[in-house]
């Protein structure tokens, strides 16, 4: 092996990351690294899974493992024969944590934020960028225990963000994504306390050549009025927005300790709508939380039509040890795995529908290296063998086929 081999797991936070890591790790040889989830007890176990398939494929390699499972669930993880070294979560930017020399320059970590710029790419390399302005949680959702594995919330500054931005369009990259533990709360630790909105529009006054920019999953009750009209009326925000959403009934939502109810996304949906009509919802939602009734499962399936939600992500509620949740009366299992296949049916007709309603438009689609390509509303699209990744093309869409626009 010789390069290092590194293994992201989760979210697009651990994307981020995971390109800063590979680019710090160049050079190294027979090294795999496993940037682990904790999210779930399903997401434990994938990782789990994943660092055994990972010894069974690099037999000889030194396989350390970092991410939120290497924080939360240490003991567990630093236990297992196939792993040579943990690495904090506060420490996976430092090469130094690896016993390695520094290979990309720049600064070292700080608080698990700040890492050498993006570096050692070439164009060509890659086609969207995962750029991570904010880290750790300062909320105590009942049910989730990442704060404990990224801490309290910290925010990248103006002029950082810029440079790397700057890094990644340089290298090639045509799109820009935007990730945070808890992304709507970027700023509040800044001096003069910014909001989302300020940071989205430096990067668009400072770039005017980046013609696509893409926030991860937000915070609905946490959007400011300057990030709100940027969605609603700047083309080059891309128009798919990603609620954190959690649930659809008011109880199981102040259950969660979430801090909006139903009718606050299905206002900030309507208004958006109302603005720019073709923008798509994506949400994540929970099902089977402790102590959600029949009743409380149907408001969980009626927000998926009420909010048209095309990019679902359903989770069956997987109780984590020291949280609120894990101590309130639990569902059986089999329910709870029924009633996420519901959400998931539920949401695949939403979304067959939503597709269906494209075919014929002409969309402006960024080629991925697997033969498909993203629209800018997120929708998934087959191309021709012609086209290379990174290429924007326009493609006039005949069809749906297997949850692609054809």
């Amino acid at each position: 092996m010789n390069a290092p081999h590194i293994i992201s797991l989760g979210c697009r936070m651990n994307i981020a990351e995971s390109e800063r890591m590979r680019a710090m790790l160049a050079g190294e040889h027979d090294l795999v690294v496993v940037n682990s989830c904790a999210v779930t007890g399903e997401a434990l176990r994938q990782t789990r899974q994943a660092i055994r398939r990972a010894r069974r494929d690099h037999p000889d390699a030194r396989l350390i493992v970092t991410g939120c499972a290497a924080e939360i669930d240490r003991d567990e993880i630093g236990t297992m024969d196939a792993v040579d070294g943990l690495v904090a979560n506060a420490a996976k930017l430092d090469p130094r944590s690896y016993n390695v020399n520094p290979r990309a320059g720049g600064d070292l970590v700080r608080d698990g934020l700040r890492s050498p710029p993006a570096r050692g790419f070439t164009k060509g390399d890659y086609t969207r960028a995962f750029i991570a302005v904010q880290n750790g949680c300062d909320h105590a959702c009942t049910f989730c225990v990442i704060p404990q594995g990224r801490g309290v919330s910290r925010s990248v500054a103006v002029i950082e963000v810029l440079r790397e931005v700057e890094a990644h369009l340089l290298a090639g990259a045509r799109e820009i994504v935007l990730t945070g533990v808890d992304l709507t709360s970027w700023g509040h630790d800044l001096p003069g306390a910014p909001r989302l909105g300020v940071l989205v529009g430096a990067i668009l006054d400072a770039f005017p050549s980046l013609a696509r920019l893409r926030l991860s999953s937000v915070d609905g009750v946490e959007i400011d009025a300057a990030l709100f009209e940027l969605i609603a009326h700047e083309q080059r925000v891309m128009p798919h927005l990603h609620l954190s959403l959690q649930h659809g009934a008011d109880l199981i939502l102040k259950r969660m300790k979430r801090r909006h109810l139903r009718r606050d996304a299905v206002e900030l949906v309507a208004r958006l709508k109302s603005l720019r009509p073709g923008i798509a919802v994506g949400a994540d939602l929970i099902a089977g939380f402790p102590t959600e009734t029949g009743a409380h499962h149907a408001d969980n399936l009626s927000i998926i039509d009420e909010l048209g939600i095309v990019h679902a992500h359903i989770f069956p509620f997987s109780s984590r040890p020291g949280t609120p949740a894990a101590r309130m009366p639990q569902l059986p299992r089999a329910l709870v795995k029924a009633r996420a296949a519901e959400l998931r049916a539920r949401a695949a007709a939403c979304r067959q529908n939503w597709l269906g309603g494209l075919v014929g438009e002409t969309l402006c689609v960024l080629a991925e290296r697997d033969g498909t390509g993203y629209a800018p509303n997120y929708a998934r699209v087959a191309l021709p063998h012609a086209a290379r990744a990174g290429e924007v093309i326009d493609i006039t869409i005949r069809g749906t086929e297997e949850g692609l626009l054809v």
